[in-house]
């Protein structure tokens, strides 16, 4: 069985030009959850990321935290984020938004939700991408790490976004399609979710970990 290590990237942006930069408290998150995995014990024996920004500047800080070294990652798409930009601007493309929809957290997290469910029962036209090609690319980078472990027991440790972590929990999970952005919201910067592979499914076997925040660095606590 090959265990997936998937982490959610550190703090970036919020509010600025570019969202995909991590900021520094999000740098600050990386190298303390890597030296927090350290000392338990893990040692990858593969590393993967999206082709976001932000997720190479968090595994950089995590292996930077573990000691290892992490220039030649993997990276698969299907572990990008979702443009959740550009599906916000789709669903309010000929209509009035609200106030403060990309640079206020209360108004953009709530359009947020309620723009992925309309996204899911198909009620978006022309929306960056349909959910089932977001779903079907989640699945096949879940499936594409988990079967490139050649040996048993295998570790792989890869850096995603909280819509794709979602996805891969809400499928293994088998829960509703709409418990995704339910689960998103709750992952927390630097969370670590786990997955082992079995015979015939994917078993999810811990979710929204945070080892590296205790009472002395409750500061690192953040979801977006």
């Amino acid at each position: 069985m090959t265990e997936l290590v998937l982490i959610r990237h550190g703090q970036a942006s919020f509010g600025a030009a570019d969202y995909d930069v991590l900021s520094p408290l999000g740098h600050e998150q990386s190298r303390a959850l890597g030296r927090a995995l350290k000392a338990q014990g893990l040692r990858p024996d593969s590393l993967w990321i999206g082709a976001q920004r932000r997720h190479r500047e968090t595994l950089e800080g995590i292996a930077e935290g573990l000691g290892i070294d992490a220039t030649s990652p993997s990276i698969h798409p299907g572990l990008n984020e979702f443009d959740f930009t550009g599906l916000l601007e789709a669903r309010f493309r000929d209509r009035d938004r609200p106030a403060g929809l990309h640079d206020d957290r209360a108004t953009h997290f709530r359009m947020l939700r309620d723009t992925v469910l309309a996204w899911q029962r198909d009620e978006i036209a022309d929306p960056p991408e349909s959910w089932d090609a977001f779903a079907t690319r989640v699945r096949a980078a879940r499936d594409a790490i988990l079967s490139a472990g050649s040996e048993k027991g295998a570790i792989a440790l890869a850096v995603s976004s909280g819509g794709a972590i979602g996805r891969m929990v809400a499928e293994a999970m088998e829960a509703p399609a709409a418990q995704m952005i339910h689960l998103q919201l709750q992952i927390r910067n630097c969370a670590v979710t786990r997955f082992r592979s079995g015979r015939t499914r994917t078993y999810l076997t811990g979710f929204n970990e945070t080892p590296h925040i205790l009472q002395e660095t409750g500061h690192l606590l953040t979801y977006s």
